[in-house]
């Protein structure tokens, strides 16, 4: 019996790990057009980072990498903390 347990509770544990990993990943959709976005870019780690996060919010990107924005409205009107543009 605890055999059965431990073994079952490895197995949760491995199983877990891997959801919780595809589950942070960003989905491939967002991934693409966030690269496409910020293929330009200057910063190019904080504009995917920032890009990532409105894409998963508002499951749309604007097309290009500058401007556009009225295409997603979501995405044009997030803002940060400061009331500035949240996303590139």
């Amino acid at each position: 019996m605890k055999v059965a347990l431990a073994t079952f509770l490895v197995v949760s544990l491995v199983l877990s790990s891997s959801l919780l990993e595809t589950a942070m990943a960003g989905s491939s959709f967002c991934d693409s057009k966030c690269g496409v976005r910020c293929s330009k870019a200057g910063r190019q780690d904080r504009c995917l980072k920032y890009c990532g996060i409105c894409c998963e919010e508002c499951n749309c990107v604007p097309s290009g990498t500058y401007g556009n924005k009225d295409e997603c409205p979501c995405y044009r009107d997030k803002k940060n903390s400061k009331g500035n543009p949240k996303c590139p």
